[in-house]
Protein backbone atom coordinates (compact mmCIF):
# COMPACT_ATOMS: atom_id res chain seq x y z
CA UNK A 1 0.00 0.00 0.00
CA UNK A 2 1.40 3.40 -1.02
CA UNK A 3 0.21 6.67 0.52
CA UNK A 4 -0.04 10.03 -1.22
CA UNK A 5 -0.87 13.23 0.67
CA UNK A 6 -2.67 16.30 -0.66
CA UNK A 7 -3.72 19.64 0.77
CA UNK A 8 -7.45 20.11 1.19
CA UNK A 9 -9.91 22.47 2.88
CA UNK A 10 -9.91 20.04 5.84
CA UNK A 11 -6.11 20.01 6.11
CA UNK A 12 -3.72 17.39 4.83
CA UNK A 13 -5.49 14.28 3.59
CA UNK A 14 -3.77 11.03 2.63
CA UNK A 15 -4.99 8.37 0.25
CA UNK A 16 -3.58 4.85 -0.17
CA UNK A 17 -3.57 2.70 -3.27
CA UNK A 18 -2.40 -0.85 -3.86
CA UNK A 19 -2.07 -0.56 -7.64
CA UNK A 20 -5.60 -1.93 -8.17
CA UNK A 21 -7.85 0.14 -5.91
CA UNK A 22 -7.95 2.89 -3.31
CA UNK A 23 -7.69 0.93 -0.07
CA UNK A 24 -7.22 3.62 2.55
CA UNK A 25 -7.64 7.26 3.42
CA UNK A 26 -6.43 9.19 6.44
CA UNK A 27 -6.98 12.65 7.89
CA UNK A 28 -3.53 14.21 8.05
CA UNK A 29 -0.25 12.93 6.65
CA UNK A 30 -0.02 9.14 6.84
CA UNK A 31 3.32 7.62 7.76
CA UNK A 32 5.43 7.30 4.62
CA UNK A 33 3.08 9.43 2.50
CA UNK A 34 4.64 11.15 -0.49
CA UNK A 35 3.56 14.40 -2.13
CA UNK A 36 3.48 13.09 -5.71
CA UNK A 37 1.31 10.12 -6.75
CA UNK A 38 3.38 6.95 -7.17
CA UNK A 39 1.27 5.51 -10.01
CA UNK A 40 -1.63 6.31 -12.35
CA UNK A 41 -4.29 5.11 -9.92
CA UNK A 42 -2.93 7.30 -7.13
CA UNK A 43 -2.88 10.19 -9.61
CA UNK A 44 -6.55 9.58 -10.46
CA UNK A 45 -7.48 9.37 -6.78
CA UNK A 46 -5.69 12.64 -5.98
CA UNK A 47 -7.29 14.35 -9.00
CA UNK A 48 -10.75 13.16 -7.97
CA UNK A 49 -10.21 14.25 -4.37
CA UNK A 50 -9.06 17.70 -5.53
CA UNK A 51 -12.16 17.97 -7.75
CA UNK A 52 -14.37 16.85 -4.83
CA UNK A 53 -12.86 19.43 -2.47
CA UNK A 54 -13.27 22.11 -5.17
CA UNK A 55 -16.98 21.24 -5.41
CA UNK A 56 -16.64 19.85 -8.93
CA UNK A 57 -17.14 16.13 -8.22
CA UNK A 58 -19.98 14.44 -6.39
CA UNK A 59 -19.26 10.78 -7.09
CA UNK A 60 -15.86 9.13 -7.02
CA UNK A 61 -15.09 6.74 -9.88
CA UNK A 62 -11.78 5.30 -8.70
CA UNK A 63 -12.08 1.65 -7.63
CA UNK A 64 -12.36 1.16 -3.87
CA UNK A 65 -11.41 -1.91 -1.85
CA UNK A 66 -11.59 -2.02 1.93
CA UNK A 67 -8.69 -4.16 3.19
CA UNK A 68 -10.63 -5.39 6.22
CA UNK A 69 -14.06 -5.38 7.82
CA UNK A 70 -16.78 -7.67 9.05
CA UNK A 71 -19.80 -8.50 6.89
CA UNK A 72 -21.85 -5.98 8.91
CA UNK A 73 -19.21 -3.25 8.48
CA UNK A 74 -19.02 -3.89 4.75
CA UNK A 75 -22.82 -3.65 4.51
CA UNK A 76 -22.73 -0.31 6.35
CA UNK A 77 -19.94 0.98 4.09
CA UNK A 78 -21.94 -0.06 1.02
CA UNK A 79 -24.97 1.77 2.44
CA UNK A 80 -22.84 4.90 2.90
CA UNK A 81 -22.03 4.86 -0.81
CA UNK A 82 -25.76 5.02 -1.57
CA UNK A 83 -26.33 8.23 0.42
CA UNK A 84 -26.61 10.93 -2.24
CA UNK A 85 -24.10 13.77 -2.40
CA UNK A 86 -25.27 16.69 -0.29
CA UNK A 87 -27.67 14.58 1.77
CA UNK A 88 -27.46 12.78 5.08
CA UNK A 89 -28.87 9.67 6.70
CA UNK A 90 -29.05 8.74 10.38
CA UNK A 91 -27.35 5.86 12.15
CA UNK A 92 -30.80 4.36 12.74
CA UNK A 93 -31.80 4.67 9.08
CA UNK A 94 -28.62 2.92 7.99
CA UNK A 95 -29.17 0.19 10.59
CA UNK A 96 -32.64 -0.43 9.15
CA UNK A 97 -31.27 -0.41 5.60
CA UNK A 98 -28.72 -3.12 6.42
CA UNK A 99 -31.40 -5.23 8.08
CA UNK A 100 -30.67 -4.69 11.77
CA UNK A 101 -32.96 -1.90 13.06
CA UNK A 102 -31.55 -2.05 16.59
CA UNK A 103 -27.94 -1.63 15.50
CA UNK A 104 -27.60 2.17 15.34
CA UNK A 105 -24.64 2.09 17.74
CA UNK A 106 -22.98 -0.67 15.70
CA UNK A 107 -23.41 1.52 12.62
CA UNK A 108 -21.49 4.22 14.51
CA UNK A 109 -18.69 1.74 15.23
CA UNK A 110 -18.63 0.73 11.54
CA UNK A 111 -18.40 4.41 10.58
CA UNK A 112 -15.44 4.83 12.92
CA UNK A 113 -13.74 1.78 11.36
CA UNK A 114 -14.30 2.99 7.77
CA UNK A 115 -10.83 2.64 6.21
CA UNK A 116 -11.64 5.00 3.31
CA UNK A 117 -13.29 8.12 4.79
CA UNK A 118 -14.51 10.85 2.44
CA UNK A 119 -14.50 8.48 -0.57
CA UNK A 120 -16.78 6.17 1.44
CA UNK A 121 -18.80 9.05 2.92
CA UNK A 122 -19.20 8.27 6.62
CA UNK A 123 -19.49 12.03 7.17
CA UNK A 124 -23.00 11.83 5.64
CA UNK A 125 -24.28 9.82 8.62
CA UNK A 126 -25.67 11.89 11.48
CA UNK A 127 -27.48 11.27 14.73
CA UNK A 128 -31.24 11.19 15.20
CA UNK A 129 -32.86 14.49 14.28
CA UNK A 130 -29.78 15.53 12.26
CA UNK A 131 -27.58 15.91 15.32
CA UNK A 132 -23.85 16.02 14.56
CA UNK A 133 -22.30 13.29 16.66
CA UNK A 134 -19.03 11.45 16.34
CA UNK A 135 -16.58 11.50 13.47
CA UNK A 136 -13.15 9.93 13.30
CA UNK A 137 -11.74 13.03 11.63
CA UNK A 138 -13.25 15.37 14.22
CA UNK A 139 -16.58 17.16 14.13
CA UNK A 140 -15.00 20.30 12.63
CA UNK A 141 -14.03 18.30 9.54
CA UNK A 142 -17.45 16.64 9.39
CA UNK A 143 -19.11 20.06 9.42
CA UNK A 144 -16.81 21.33 6.66
CA UNK A 145 -17.52 18.29 4.48
CA UNK A 146 -21.28 18.56 4.99
CA UNK A 147 -21.22 22.31 4.34
CA UNK A 148 -19.18 21.80 1.16
CA UNK A 149 -21.62 19.23 -0.18
CA UNK A 150 -24.75 21.12 0.88
CA UNK A 151 -23.51 24.34 -0.71
CA UNK A 152 -22.65 22.62 -3.99
CA UNK A 153 -25.98 20.73 -4.01
CA UNK A 154 -27.89 23.99 -3.48
CA UNK A 155 -25.98 25.81 -6.23
CA UNK A 156 -26.65 22.92 -8.62
CA UNK A 157 -30.36 22.85 -7.71
CA UNK A 158 -30.73 26.62 -8.14
CA UNK A 159 -28.95 26.66 -11.49
CA UNK A 160 -30.89 23.66 -12.86
CA UNK A 161 -34.17 25.59 -13.04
Amino acid sequence: MRWTVLESPIGEFSVATDGVAVCGAHFGRADGAVDEPADALAGRAVAELRAYFAGDLGTFTVPLAAPRGSAFERAVWAAMLRIPYGETSTYGEVAREVGDPGAARAVGVACNRNPIPVLVPCHRIVGAGGKLVGFGGGLDRKVKLLELEAGVALRRAWSAG
